[in-house]
């Protein structure tokens, strides 16, 4: 889940890996696969930002129980 912010301000949670499409028109616009629309004050690239980083660090921590899950086999 990425923090973003309404057009109002007001912070909410949303599931990035449901993200179909971000444009700028000018309003940074997200269509879910669901059909749902928000439309976020955070610009197109700060979505995307968020986007990766949430996912580097799912796999991060993916990577770290792996390697501890090996060690503690060894």
């Amino acid at each position: 889940m990425i923090v973003l912010n309404t057009l109002k301000g007001g912070p909410f949670a949303l599931n990035c890996d449901m993200i179909e499409t971000v444009l700028e028109n000018p309003d940074t616009t997200i269509t879910l696969t669901n059909g749902k629309i928000y439309i976020v004050r955070e610009s197109m690239q700060e979505v995307i930002e968020k986007s990766i980083a949430y996912h580097r660090q799912i796999f991060q921590r993916k990577t770290e129980t792996e390697t501890t899950s090996r060690e503690k086999d060894e």
